[in-house]
């Protein structure tokens, strides 16, 4: 799961939120970053598109994993944002959280974002709940039975009759015993106060064309 969620060119195949994940090189003294556990790496910066019919939204974000916690987990933590002006959100964070479970790993999410349309978010929030935990159940599938994500297209939605589909419905979209207007990032690991901001488009103008190609 480590593999699948946090290589971009594999996240981006599976996770509807996004069309490509282009990393930007790492600095040769970058090193390892102090903090709670043992990080994988500096915290990474990386550009991101969203491809919808007749445009496509070019973002900034950066990311800081954790692989060796003291209590066996890891996690991962992330800033993003975008200047365009079509796109549903400015800015956001986020964070996953890994654990092990009786017979398996509990993947565990929590976001959230400056709107970018506004009163319209009333609208956009719920869809992009559905989204992510739309994604996750493909992520689920691609792991538990090899299944690649690009067998369950979007529009599988629609294949009622196939019930080994992905359905948002299968993730618990608020914490046990809790409510989706609930604080989002309470179970956010200290990592991601600790992240820079994500950066101007303006200054990685290269890698952006790059992803979008």
């Amino acid at each position: 799961m480590w593999r699948l969620s946090q290589e971009p060119s594999e996240h981006a195949r599976w996770d509807l939120r996004f069309s490509s994940i282009v990393p930007e090189p790492a600095s040769p003294a970058s090193g390892r970053r102090a903090g709670v556990g043992t990080t994988d790496a500096a915290a990474r910066r990386f550009t991101y598109t969203r491809r919808v019919p007749f445009h496509t939204v070019h973002g900034v974000g950066v990311s800081l994993g954790e692989t060796d916690r003291p209590d066996g987990s890891r996690t991962s933590a992330l800033r993003f944002s975008t200047s365009d002006h079509l796109s549903p959100i400015r800015s956001g964070r986020g964070y996953w959280r890994y654990t092990t479970d009786a017979g398996g790993t509990r993947f565990i999410t929590g976001y959230d974002y400056e709107p970018g349309w506004g009163a319209l978010d009333v609208v956009v929030r719920p869809l992009l709940g559905w989204a992510t935990a739309w994604s996750f159940d493909r992520l689920r599938i691609w792991i538990e039975r090899g299944e690649e994500p690009e067998r369950w297209p979007l529009h599988s939605v629609l294949w009622f009759r196939r019930g080994d589909r992905p359905r948002a419905g299968r993730c618990r979209r608020a914490p046990a015993g809790g409510i989706r207007r609930a604080d989002h990032l309470a179970g956010a690991p200290s990592t991601l106060a600790t992240l820079p901001e994500p950066g101007g488009l303006d200054s990685v103008g290269p890698a952006i064309d790059k992803g979008a190609s």
